[in-house]
């Protein structure tokens, strides 16, 4: 059981990062960026090449770098070419599947068998122990979310703030709302990229196919942390993506664990979690407002 705890933790900070890219895209710059899966296969397969060739610490930057460029893509459509948001994240992820076979030399899975990764390489300082893949995967996400959090803080990120609340405002307070979303797009998609570089490395693989599905993990994680602990602030909404991911890690562990669904389900109970998450505040308002009308009733 310990075991299935760690394994959770691991790829609960791994996979916090695509969460937190959805909260910079979806929650604050009020964008639906369908790029993810794209650019989570794309940072796996950059990174497992670079490390391939021998740089596995050169492979995390090299996969954020290419991250970014499928960010700016999307922002680039949208902005520039008048693609809506959607549709623009849809093109986009279309081209990056014979972007990302191109990274991986043509070949639908590549691997790495005894290569160093960034994880070996930090088991050999003996930091953590056998919690060393979990100390490192913590460390990574932490830290985004700190730079995450200073970012939005700075007159930029207030800026890429106001932008997704209203670009008619920020227009009129000269501030260019297209750099602003290119910015912010960009930042996401390094995020979802940093999430794919590093789960690559975890595994030790890269499979063209190994997004899939991706975004709706990713909102699942929001929403679960979001429901948890709210999102009134910044800073609580980018611990709030930690806390889901972790609890979306474990509930996907247990459900393994205990066989109470078979594995083939799991993609219909990851959309039956995200779809009650989002009915969540809904569904309370309707029994606050079935409680008063019962209430009034009564008075009557």
């Amino acid at each position: 059981m310990l075991y299935i705890v760690q394994t959770a933790l691991e790829l609960g900070f791994l996979y916090a990062l695509v969460a937190m890219a959805l909260f910079l895209s979806y929650r604050i710059l009020d964008i639906a960026d369908l790029t993810t899966d794209g650019a989570f296969v794309l940072g796996a397969a950059v990174s497992v090449t670079v490390t391939a060739a021998g740089h596995p610490f050169l492979a995390i930057p090299a996969a954020m770098v290419a991250g970014a460029c499928a960010g700016f893509v999307t922002a680039f459509l949208q902005t520039r070419l008048g693609v809506p948001s959607i549709l623009a994240g849809i093109v986009t992820n279309t081209g990056l599947y014979t972007v990302n076979l191109m990274v991986m030399g043509w070949s639908s899975n590549v691997s790495l068998l005894k290569d160093d990764t960034i994880f070996s390489l930090f088991r050999t300082t003996g930091i953590g122990g056998k919690w060393y893949e979990t100390v490192l995967a913590g460390g990574v996400t932490i830290l985004m979310v700190v730079l995450l959090v200073l970012f939005l803080g700075t007159r930029l990120g207030l800026s890429i703030r106001a932008t997704g609340d209203n670009r008619d405002m920020v227009r009129a307070s000269s501030v260019n709302p297209t750099f602003t979303i290119t910015v912010g797009l960009c930042i996401a998609n390094a995020l979802t990229a940093l999430s794919g570089g590093m789960v690559g490395q975890y595994q030790r693989t890269a499979d063209i196919n190994g997004g899939t599905g991706i975004v709706v993990i990713g909102l699942a994680c929001l929403i679960i942390g979001e429901t948890v602990l709210g999102r009134r602030s910044i800073l609580k909404g980018a611990i709030a993506v930690i806390v889901g991911s972790i609890i979306y890690r474990l509930i996907y562990a247990i459900v393994l664990y205990t066989k109470v669904v078979p594995v083939e389900c799991l993609k219909l109970v990851t959309a039956i979690i995200v779809g009650l998450a989002i009915a969540a505040p809904t569904l309370r308002c309707w029994v606050a407002f079935q409680k008063k009308k019962a209430m009034a009733g009564k008075g009557a």
